[in-house]
């Protein structure tokens, strides 16, 4: 195995270009300069003290610099992974708790371990059970659940909190008389700045101006006074590291395991399809699905051991890190120098930083997940199945769960799969070859094998018998069955097929067979071959 395969670093860095420098430098900072309020606001909504999101934007980022076979991909805290660990750890321990702390860390370190296992046994390819329909639809429940779990920050109301999407706004609704209304303001222009920053002057990091303009309102003002809440004090330095607390309290990684394996299937899934859809921008390298996994694996599991809660590849750092000129991982590298760097000397500056101002970086950051084209789409498009599991993965995620809601929609999918593969269609006279008024063709569109040959034999019989009924008005010589798409024959399929022969010839019809798949190899059936003997040669 190349070494190189498996440390990308040794690729890019020997054969480092000076000319990229300058793009790397300005993508390191300006996303550096995203991650800080980002950071902080993806582990408040993960449940965790503002500190933990600097902390899972170091050391994630630096191995996976290492690992990745992205150039551009920026790893580390995410809305819908930081959901998840809420989601999660709550049911477990008090949010913000030691406790709870310790679990949030351990789920990286059980999320990194199930990447690298899933990488070392090159199963990238498991995340195509994720079809475009489910994402949809749990993105877009997630985004809502994402944004309405934000309320108690933007109200300044704690008592505003649940596990599902009714219990938060039955809460909402309860408490709203108690809203702080300097609060509610402060989150309401975040959200204002933002939104317009992003529609007139994109290059400009608008989170960090609500970041900083809020500080100096609350500072200036006195705020806190009056019953704003602020993230105080956050502890300088760098994390130190230490072995998770809960490593072999095996109580505690049956309770998390369910969830871990949902957060390691889709971070990738997430990470994946970015780093797809920036490298077709670029010519110069290639992803390798499994050594993502073995990437991020990493990043997860050796983050855990410096203090860090699971993270992937967000959408809006990349997309960021590509447009400021990224070229290779080194500007993933000045992105986490940035950060420690900030950790060492800048802590004391956000002692005012209001916790509505994470909310409202947080709500706009989730509003892109919500898609309703998708679902108008598929619905112009006539793809009424897709429609149903996107509409059911929505529902189910937003008012029963997310990790039954992901389940529901994988499983809604496979269900349907294997329903086309038992009820395949069978297509009578569809062809573009000019073909005698006295020839039938039926094409049969699937596998033939044991869990669907009685359908087969069922909708050949059928077929005989009504091509029997009308042989006065339409007199059929030969029947062609159309085998191109009858990619494989397992021994009862051949079965199957072997009694059609015996019946359509019995009945003066032959049965001829054409573009049948090559391990199915004729001279091994007698009685086919013999079948096929029998009949005249046809001429097209």
């Amino acid at each position: 195995m190349n070494i190189k395969s498996i440390l990308p670093i040794l690729d890019w860095l020997p054969n480092y270009n000076k000319q990229h420098f300058k793009g790397d430098l300005n993508a390191g900072i300006t996303v550096g300069i995203m991650l800080i309020p980002q950071g902080m606001a993806y582990a408040m909504l993960a449940g965790l003290p503002p500190i933990y999101g600097l902390y899972a934007a170091i050391v994630p980022q630096l191995i996976y610099a290492i690992f990745g076979t992205s150039r551009q991909l920026g790893v580390g805290p995410v809305a819908m992974d930081s959901l998840l660990v809420a989601v999660t750890v709550s049911q477990l321990a008090q949010v913000e708790s030691t406790e709870y702390i310790n679990f949030a860390i351990l789920l990286a370190l059980m999320v990194g371990a199930i990447q690298l296992l899933m990488g070392f046994l090159r199963l990238g390819a498991l995340v195509n059970f994720l079809s475009h329909p489910v994402i949809s639809g749990f993105t877009s429940a997630a985004a809502i659940i994402i944004s309405v779990s934000q309320l108690k920050y933007l109200m300044g109301v704690d008592a505003v909190r649940g596990q599902f999407l009714y219990d938060i706004l039955a809460a909402a609704t309860q408490h709203i008389g108690e809203t702080n209304l300097y609060t509610l303001a402060i989150g309401l222009s975040g959200m204002l700045i933002i939104l317009l920053a992003k529609k007139f002057t994109p290059s400009i990091p608008a989170p960090l101006i609500v970041v900083i303009s809020g500080i100096l309102a609350v500072w200036g003002l006195g705020l806190d006074q009056v019953g704003v809440s602020i993230v105080k004090e956050i502890p300088e330095g760098l994390p130190m590291p230490q072995i998770p607390s809960l490593l072999f309290d095996f109580a505690s990684i049956q309770k998390l395991l369910p969830s871990a394996l949902t957060i390691a299937l889709i971070a990738f899934m997430e990470a994946i399809a970015v780093s797809k859809a920036i490298q077709a921008r670029h010519n110069d390298y290639k992803i390798d699905p499994n050594q993502e996994l073995i990437a991020l694996g990493m990043s997860n599991a050796v983050g855990s051991f410096f203090q860090s809660f699971p993270g992937t590849g967000g959408f809006s750092r990349s997309a960021v890190n590509d447009q400021a000129g990224a070229k290779t991982n080194l500007a993933a590298i000045i992105s986490a120098s940035f950060v420690i760097l900030t950790l060492l000397f800048l802590t004391p500056l956000f002692y005012y930083l209001p916790k509505a101002v994470l909310a409202s970086i947080i709500m706009v950051a989730v509003l892109k997940l919500i898609s309703v084209q998708d679902a108008i789409d598929l619905w112009k498009k006539g793809h009424k199945r897709d429609l149903f599991i996107l509409i059911a993965t929505f529902l189910v995620t937003l008012f029963i769960g997310i990790q039954k809601g992901i389940l529901a929609g994988v499983l809604l999918s496979v269900i349907g799969t294997l329903y086309d593969t038992l009820y395949p269609s069978i297509v009578l006279n569809d062809t573009l070859l000019d073909l005698p008024k006295n020839t039938l063709i039926i094409r049969f569109e699937e596998q033939l094998y044991f869990a669907n040959s009685n359908h087969f034999t069922e909708k050949m019989e059928t077929i005989l018998e009504q091509t029997m009924a009308t042989q006065k008005e339409q007199p059929i010589e030969y029947a062609i069955l159309d085998g191109t798409h009858i990619h494989k024959i397992d021994s009862t399929g051949e079965k199957a097929l072997e009694s059609m022969l015996k019946l359509y010839q019995e009945q003066g019809i032959p049965l001829i067979l054409v573009g049948m798949p090559s391990e199915c190899p004729k001279a091994s059936f007698p009685s086919i071959n013999a079948a096929i003997k029998a009949n005249k040669t046809l001429t097209v």
